[in-house]
């Protein structure tokens, strides 16, 4: 680690924490704490939730997928795209007009049960989890290889600072910390490919091409295959990416940082631009990374995770080696600030303040109970992390996406758009959904190996890595069929969600 690239971390960090201290004389409010008072713009909240989205696995993880395995890691690139349409067209308007400051507040707007917003705030908890775990093996590793300290070392100093964030500057200091980061990466992506289309004359056919004896794949590489061979399970995991994006409650947290549905409209089409030009651009960082020997990748990282930082390396020496890994640092501190933020507030909000107790609960009082939470949630997540460093960000992060779509994303349509939809159903779609999601992964590949290699020896039950393709349709059965057993939906108050989710009339 030389010099210059201490200086970039340094650099980073004392920025952030520059903001975080900004920030943190304008929180002195449950509404600033949450959402920042609603007072981003629509270009600053784009570019905040493009920040959120583009995570160690779009970075790190998804390089490294695409140059080991070809075609069959890009497909996270096309899932992760595609998927801001759904937000873009389903969710995003709605779920602010309906929305305060977590999921549970859009769900309870139309059932106002507090066994609901319970089941909703779990579900956002075990989804920030995941989720987080995914983070800090990407922070981990990265650390480990430019310091040369012990793994669990760095997944503690990153743990650290993400609390940091939290406890002091809430959504406001992340909400800026993010659009930081965004533009860092941008900036360093923009820079890698540019390089790496350099080193192929500016031709993207001959680069295709020339992939093909690139690696020991052959022409495979560019083909689907390489690594999921089960079809099936390559659907799974494009059903959990595509649907996942709109029930991830970090994402949906961001459409409460503005101050009315237009404006929440319009960041996602900024953030959707941004996007887009990155999961593109991932195409050169894989390719590229290609060309470092895969026994190099693997060495530093045994799920790859490591790619673009050695990529940097070969192209831009270490200088651009640690300007790239000083942004992935930047890039893993701002997305689990957001993931702390949201499930803190899943607990301080929904079930300390609104059932715990009952509403009756000061600002200062659930501010408190906010950072509590926002400690607990680092330290758990810490502890899960550090059992999986050996799973690639990218992959980690699709079972989080699969959660949100199975739990999340069935009640939010429903109670957006099913007239019939009720009580019961807001339950057993929550709950079938998290439950069939959690099970099959316990049952899987994940899991289970016949080596001895992963938590548990012998053969998986379920024998999908991802279990998107039943338990997105477990949820959403389970929503219709408690519907169908529940005592019937309350007309006039859907006539009233109707009317808010569409106009934003309170």
């Amino acid at each position: 680690m030389s010099i210059l690239g201490l200086s970039f971390f340094v650099g980073i960090v004392a920025l952030t924490l520059f903001v975080t201290y900004i920030a943190s004389k304008r929180t002195n409010s449950t509404s600033e704490f949450y959402t920042a008072g609603g007072g981003l713009s629509g270009w600053q909240n784009g570019i905040a939730i493009a920040g959120d989205y583009l995570s160690a696995a779009s970075f790190l993880g998804i390089a490294g997928a695409i140059a080991l395995f070809g075609f069959d890691g890009f497909f996270y690139s096309i899932g992760y795209l595609v998927a801001y349409l759904v937000v873009l067209y389903i969710v995003a308007e709605p779920l602010r007009n309906l929305g305060r400051y977590t999921l549970a507040d859009m769900i309870t707007a139309r059932f106002n049960q507090k066994k609901i917003r319970g089941a909703a705030a779990i579900s956002t908890i075990t989804i920030v989890l995941f989720y987080m775990i995914a983070q800090l093996v990407g922070a981990g590793a990265l650390i480990q290889l430019l310091l040369g300290i012990d793994y669990w070392i760095a997944v503690l100093i990153v743990g650290v600072m993400m609390t940091i964030y939290v406890l002091w500057g809430g959504m406001a200091a992340t909400s800026w910390v993010q659009i930081i980061k965004a533009v860092l990466l941008m900036i360093g992506t923009v820079i890698i490919s540019f390089l790496v289309l350099w080193k192929f004359n500016f031709n993207i056919l001959g680069m295709f091409t020339e992939m093909k004896g690139a690696t020991a794949h052959g022409e495979a590489y560019l083909h689907p295959g390489v690594k999921y061979t089960n079809g099936l399970d390559t659907l799974s995991i494009m059903i959990a990416l595509v649907l996942g994006t709109a029930g991830l409650p970090h994402i949906l947290m961001r459409f409460f940082t503005v101050k009315d549905a237009k404006t929440a409209r319009s960041s996602v089409v900024y953030a959707t631009w941004i996007v887009g030009i990155f999961y593109v651009l991932t195409i050169f960082l894989g390719f590229g990374a290609a060309f470092v020997k895969p026994e190099t990748i693997i060495a530093a990282n045994p799920a790859g995770n490591m790619a673009a930082p050695l990529l940097a390396q070969a192209l831009g020496g270490d200088i651009l080696m640690s300007f790239v890994s000083a942004v992935a640092f930047a890039t893993i501190l701002a997305v689990v600030a957001g993931l702390v933020l949201s499930g803190a507030s899943a607990f301080a909000h929904d079930l300390y303040g609104q059932i715990f107790k009952k509403g009756k609960v000061t600002d200062k009082e659930q501010m408190r109970a906010a950072r509590v939470a926002a400690v607990a949630v680092s330290v758990f997540s810490i502890i899960l992390a550090l059992g999986a460093q050996s799973m690639n960000v990218a992959f980690l992060v699709s079972l989080a996406f699969c959660i949100a779509a199975s739990a999340n994303l069935p009640v939010i349509i429903y109670t957006i758009y099913w007239k019939n939809f009720n009580t019961t159903g807001a339950l057993t779609a929550i709950i079938g959904g998290l439950v069939t999601a959690l099970v099959l992964v316990v049952l899987s590949p994940n899991l289970w190996s016949t080596n001895g290699a992963m938590l548990f020896t012998g053969e998986a039950i379920f024998p999908l890595t991802n279990p998107a393709i039943i338990s997105v349709p477990a949820g959403f059965i389970g929503g219709w069929v408690g519907s169908l057993i529940g005592a019937r939906a309350d007309q006039k108050k859907y006539a009233e969600v109707d009317v808010k989710a569409n106009i934003g009339l309170k």
